[in-house]
């Protein structure tokens, strides 16, 4: 028998080995898992992560594929320098929502179409940020975008009638009036939000506000006509319809206001209430009266103070804070439209 020659160290059969060190824990990618059933989105973290994307959709920021098929250098119905993006980006106006909302409902044909036509009882939060990303998507999105809106709004409208429950009375959902009553509380309401917790404004500024609104009141079913011209017709209006009685708190309102008001058990009712100061604070004493919502001198004193320590502090909250992020992606739209341009 032939005497096996045994190899040489390091090679196998003529092919090297390769030395084998000890290595330190194995770099992952960020974004990736070694686990295949634990595998998340790449990017996970970022803006690009699922519940960030999520986030964006529910507070109205266009995906990427929806502003490629809508047109990325389109800056919609207002745009850079208008009085609407100035003052709808500011979070600070989201805390009157609660204000316009028990505004609305105290007429009594918006109270009955909401009781009737939606699940507010079970929901509140849900119709928030419907509310919410309707009402993004006219102030910041492209032309397209609010357009398609404003379109789906007018549907849904057309489908809601019916008859209040306390006076019998038939309603319908275009009603012009209502249709009217809902705008003048979302601009009423965000003009004194912004005038007293942000900065003053100058009654130019407030009708400038008014009138970029008019053709989104327009589309939405309010004719021109019945389109006050200045805020302080507005306001008129809306003063003489709570005076005549047109506009009153009924026992609808009241019961879908609890849901506004306190929408959980816990925190307990105080706490609630402290969050919707702000909204209180710009309500018609009348109309906190007809809610059951205790206001006197001493908290009007009181939140004097928070405003005007508001207006201090505000200018300090860096921009990713107190703007809505759907203002955001529509300026950086705008200026990729000006680089473009120049």
């Amino acid at each position: 028998m032939y005497a096996m020659r045994p190899p040489r160290v390091g090679h196998t059969a003529g092919r090297p080995i390769r030395a084998f060190r000890r290595r330190g824990p194995a770099r992952r990618r960020p974004g990736r898992c070694r686990h295949p059933r634990r595998r998340r989105h790449r990017g996970a973290g970022r803006l690009t992560s699922r519940p960030a994307m999520e986030a964006r959709v529910r507070l109205g920021v266009p995906s990427r594929a929806t502003r490629a098929a809508h047109g990325t250098r389109d800056a919609g119905f207002f745009g850079p320098g208008s009085l609407g993006w100035r003052i709808d980006r500011e979070v600070m106006v989201l805390a009157g929502a609660t204000a316009a909302f028990l505004l609305q409902l105290a007429d009594p044909a918006v109270a009955a179409g909401v009781a009737q036509h939606s699940n507010f009882r079970e929901d509140p939060y849900g119709r928030l940020r419907r509310t919410l990303v309707s009402t993004f998507s006219v102030a910041f999105g492209t032309t397209r975008r609010a357009e398609a809106a404003i379109g789906h709004l007018n549907a849904i409208h057309r489908s809601v009638s019916g008859t209040v429950a306390e006076s019998g009375d038939p309603y319908q959902a275009l009603d012009p009036v209502l249709l009217l009553w809902v705008h003048a509380t979302l601009i009423d309401t965000a003009l004194r939000i912004y005038d007293r917790y942000v900065e003053p404004l100058s009654v130019e500024e407030m009708d400038a506000y008014l009138r970029e609104s008019r053709p989104v009141a327009t589309r939405l079913g309010v004719p021109d006509e019945l389109f006050p011209d200045t805020v302080v017709g507005l306001r008129r209006w809306m003063a003489e319809r709570v005076a005549s009685g047109a506009v009153h708190v009924t026992p609808t309102a009241r019961a879908l206001s609890e849901s506004v008001l306190y929408p959980s058990r816990f925190p307990p009712r105080f706490v609630w209430t402290a969050v919707h100061l702000v909204s209180f604070s710009v309500l018609p004493p009348q109309i906190l009266r007809a809610y059951g919502i205790r206001w006197g001198a001493r908290r009007t004193r009181a939140m004097r103070r928070v405003a005007a320590v508001t207006r201090i502090l505000l200018p300090l909250v860096p921009a990713s804070l107190r703007y809505v992020p759907a203002w955001h992606s529509a300026r950086r739209r705008a200026l990729a439209a000006a680089s473009e341009s120049s």
